[in-house]
């Protein structure tokens, strides 16, 4: 999204296999084949999915190979090992990058499902006024704006022509 709500980059220290591999060590687990193979699809591109689209695009691809157990048990490690970051949205669970990506948020489109990420520095500093108005320290936030977005609203608004009698 261009413009100044546009997101930046953040500079991490470990890659994410890393990260996971500590996580996992930490944990008294091992990191096996399928779950190393699990990150490196799910890291190798930005995208919201849910964990039928991940089995579908894992399908897809010959290098990643993983059960259904394994990719939801693997979900929920990386969410825990604070790798993704999970929303429910309508009742769908959607998963996107937490690690490695900045603070942001969403506009969602009850329509179409299309989720739109944004960075406000004016809605960081309402918070942290808010904050510190309460003696609050804050570790996070997450802020879904649901509506409608442009496309689908003007499918809605679009003029009747004597082709849709056809």
């Amino acid at each position: 999204m261009p413009g100044e709500y546009s997101l930046t980059e953040v500079e991490v220290s470990l890659s994410p296999q890393e990260r996971f591999e500590e996580f996992l060590q930490s944990r008294g687990k091992r990191n096996t084949p399928a779950r190393k193979a699990l990150v490196d699809h799910i890291f190798r591109q930005h995208d919201h999915f849910d964990a039928d689209e991940l089995l579908a695009s894992l399908a897809q691809d010959s290098e990643a190979k993983a059960s259904r157990a394994t990719v939801y048990r693997a979900l929920e490690e990386l969410v825990e090992a604070g790798l993704l970051r999970k929303m429910n949205l309508g009742g769908r669970f959607v998963y996107e990058h937490d690690y490695g990506y900045p603070q942001h948020d969403h506009l969602y489109c009850q329509e179409c499902s299309k989720l739109i990420e944004f960075h406000s520095d004016e809605l960081a500093e309402l918070r942290q006024a808010v904050a510190k108005e309460h003696n609050f320290r804050v570790m996070g936030h997450r802020l879904i704006i649901t509506g409608v977005c442009d496309e689908c609203s003007r499918k809605r608004h679009r003029q009747q022509s004597p082709l849709d009698l056809i």
